[in-house]
Order: structure tokens, then sequence, then C-alpha cells
């Protein structure tokens, strides 16, 4: 006769066995930390980097300490419908008071030390936005003067594209120090797209202010011409404009060169990429800005030459479609980057073989490795363990000879069970600390990996 186990019938929600931690007990049972003293303690590895083990209870326990405390299942909801309602009003209490503190701030002063989303403007993609704020801003009032002066359309196109750069490296700041804030509940991978956001919107600005402006005032200019008058003091602020526009220039050159160099990759890669958003942008505004500089510069000369104000219409119409070039490029590689793309095949190549060489690992299926943004990739693969070499791990860690005394006093199906669950239950615990393992490697070898997802085939 063969024997077998008497199956077991476990419902459709099963929480029997189901472990709790002690925060979410007390949360959500409205327990008090005394009352979990005398609840049975489990300890547990630990799904976080900084500790090896924690403490968690059954469930089980924790309901049944949960309706001696309370009485009842509907004393039980009453009391979590009251802490809900005081948590409200507490939230809503807290929102009060930090306005009231910001006022307070704002009236007397802050003198809270500077944070370090303030320190990124003193380096890095930070210190490049700012230049280009200050230079574009003073760029736009002077542009802005000569326009008043002279009446020329090209130098209208100028101003227009000054503000334009100047409103959106703003918005580059901003979207710089939105995206160092620490991660929360509602954003757990953080706010690092920020930049890529601030990034797409500015590409949309520079194509509505920038190069819709540009295009309206040249079309106007040719179908309703008038006369320029003197350009002298219109030569001399693009003169200006030239030279700072590529000071700013070569800021953002020298930036993308070294990260380029950081990362391994050439200059041309690393723009196209859209690896630092931010000082993309003002790579390509004041690459156009230089550019338009001399647009405008040639088609007023010929103006001046001639006589003909059309000759500045058109270069008013050259410089929008300049920026409505650079405008479509920045909207498309910030959409790409938000979108979600697979890394480089190389780099992708490189965290599979190390997977792959690892002997816990048999074969690793539906591979994906997403760029987050800043250089910040998730991974995730689908992995078939090897059942043997595991469990050759587990045996490693154990006194085999006691094992073996406890294989020879098995005598009945009830010892045989117990002692095949005790040893089940330790061997999955093996693997997952063998995948705790291949996670922390990938990470340690590989920087921009911040987040890896391991899923069990």
């Amino acid at each position: 006769v063969k024997a077998v186990l008497k199956k077991r019938e476990y419902g459709p929600k099963y929480t029997q066995n189901n472990f709790i931690t002690g925060v979410r007990a007390i949360n959500e049972f409205c327990l008090k930390s005394s009352d979990l003293d005398q609840l049975r303690k489990i300890k547990r590895r630990s799904p976080h980097d900084d500790t090896e083990t924690f403490t968690v209870y059954l469930r089980s326990d924790v309901e049944a300490k949960s309706l001696e405390v309370w009485g009842s299942p509907e004393a039980l909801a009453r009391e979590r419908k009251r802490r809900k309602e005081a948590e409200i009003k507490y939230r809503e209490n807290l929102f009060r008071n930090q306005r009231l503190l910001w006022e307070y701030k704002e009236f007397f002063g802050n003198t809270k030390p500077r944070s370090s989303a303030a320190a990124m403007f003193f380096k890095g993609p930070g210190k490049v936005v700012m230049v280009a704020i200050c230079i574009n801003g003073l760029n736009f009032f002077f542009k802005l003067l000569a326009w008043v002066y002279t009446g020329s359309a090209s130098m209208f196109s100028e101003a227009i594209h000054s503000l334009a750069d100047t409103c959106n490296q703003a918005l580059l700041a901003l979207g710089i120090s939105q995206s160092a804030r620490t991660p929360d509940p509602s954003h757990p991978y953080g706010f690092t797209n920020m930049r890529y956001i601030a990034s797409l919107i500015s590409g949309v600005g520079i194509f509505m202010m920038g190069a819709g402006l540009s295009w309206y005032h040249g079309i106007i200019g040719l179908l309703h011409p008038h006369p320029i008058e003197s350009l002298l003091w219109a030569y001399c602020i693009l003169a200006g404009s030239l030279v700072s526009e590529g000071a700013t220039l070569l800021v953002a050159i020298n930036e993308i060169r070294r990260s380029a160099r950081a990362k391994g990759l050439s200059f041309y890669q690393y723009v196209v990429q859209s690896r630092d958003p931010s000082t993309n942008v003002v790579l390509l505004e004041d690459a156009a800005a230089v550019l338009s500089v001399a647009v405008a510069a040639t088609c007023m000369g010929l103006t001046s030459l001639t006589g003909n104000p059309y000759y500045d219409s058109v270069g008013s119409l050259g410089v929008g479609t300049l920026l409505g070039t650079v405008s479509a490029f920045l909207i498309y590689t910030n959409t790409e980057a938000l979108l979600g793309r697979s890394i480089q095949p190389e780099q992708l190549q490189r965290l599979t073989e190390l997977l792959e060489s690892d002997p816990v690992v048999r074969a690793i299926h539906d591979v994906k490795a997403t760029d987050m943004g800043m250089s910040k990739v998730r991974f995730k693969a689908e992995v078939d363990f090897d059942g043997r070499v595991v469990t050759r791990s587990y045996l490693e860690k154990q006194d085999i000879e006691q094992l073996l005394q406890e294989i020879q006093q098995v005598k009945t199906l009830e010892e045989l069970e117990a002692f095949m669950l005790k040893h089940g239950e330790n061997i999955i615990d093996i693997l997952g600390a063998e995948v705790d393992r291949l996670e922390k490697d990938l990470k340690q070898r590989n920087p921009d990996v911040r987040h890896v997802d391991l899923e069990i085939l």
C-alpha cells in the first residue's frame, strides 16, 4: 500500500502562516508595543541592506491579540475609523503649521543653512544653467533696447530668442532643484525625471515662444516692410551677444566633455542619448544663439548695404527655423528618455554574463534593463535557479552527522512531514539570500544599476 499525506485545503484566503512586522501590527490592529511583548517573535532575513535580520510576528497571533484587546471586530473597526480621522486632522494641522513657519521665516529671515539642492548650482549642470540664465538675461535686455531703437525684425527675433532662453533655463534650474528631492512613499524611485520633464517643457517653450514669434514677426515684415534706422548699436549689441553666448557655449561643451569621458562615451553619443538633459538644453540653445546671431548680423548687413528691408525679415524667418529645429530635437530626445528606453546592448550583455557565470543560475530569461534617467538603471530578469546548488549551499552550513541522525529517527508520516517542512523552509531562505547576493553583486560591479528585480522562474 502506497502511503501518501492527506491533502490540505487552504481555502481562497489563507493567512494562518503569514508574517507581519511590529509597525504594521500596531498601526493596522490598533495595538501597543507592550501588547506585542507576549506574542511569539520570529527572526527573519531582512529585505534591507543595512540590517541582517528583523523581528516579525504571526498574523494570526496579532489578530487574536487585537480581538482580546478590543473585544470584538466591530470595536476594532470603530477604533480604526477614529484613528484615521485623527490622522487626517493631524495632517491638516501639520500643513497649516508648516505654512505659518514658512511665513514666519519670510518675515524674519530664513536662517536655515544652505541646502544640498542649492549647492547643486555651484558645480556641474547646475553651474552651467545658472551661468546661462545670467548671460541670457543681460542679452535679452540689451537686444530689446536695440530693437526699440532700430525697429529691426532680426533684432526683435534675437531679443525673443534670448527671452525664451532665459525662461527655459530658469525652468531647467527648477527641474534640477526638484530632481534632488529624496524619494517618498508616493514617488519611491525619486524625482530624477524632473530634469527630463523640465527639458521637454523647455523644448516646447522654444518652439512656441522663440520659433513662433520669430516666424510671425518675419512674415509681418515681409507683408508690411518699413525702413530701418541706424543699425550701429544693433551691431555692437550683437557682437557682445556673440561673445557672451560663445562663453556660455564653451562652459556647456566642457561640462559635457567631462561627463562623457567619465561615462566612456563620445561627445556625440552623450548628447544624442540625453544623458544630462539640462546641460544639453544649454548647449543646443547657445549653439543656436551663436548661429542665429550670425544669421541676424548677415541679414541686417544686407539690409544696410541694399536698403531693402526684406533681407531683415528673411533673417527673422531663418532664426525661427533654427529655433524650431533645436526644439524638435529636444522634444524628441527627452520624450525618448521619459518613455524608458533600454540601456546600451554592450552594457546589457555585461550584466547578463555576470548573472549567467554564477553557479547558482542555470539560465536567465526576459531580461529588461531600463534607463531611468541620469545614469540610473533598473534591471529585471526571470532567473532559473539550480536547485541542487542551492540545496548544497544549505547542506554546507549544516552538521551532516546531526542531520543524518534526524533522518534515521523519522518513523512516521507526521515526522517525515515535520522534517521536510523544517528544512524546506530553510532552503527557501537560502534561495532568498542567494537572490540578495546576486542583486548586491550587480549593483557593486555596475554603479549605474540602482534597482534590481530578480524573479524566480
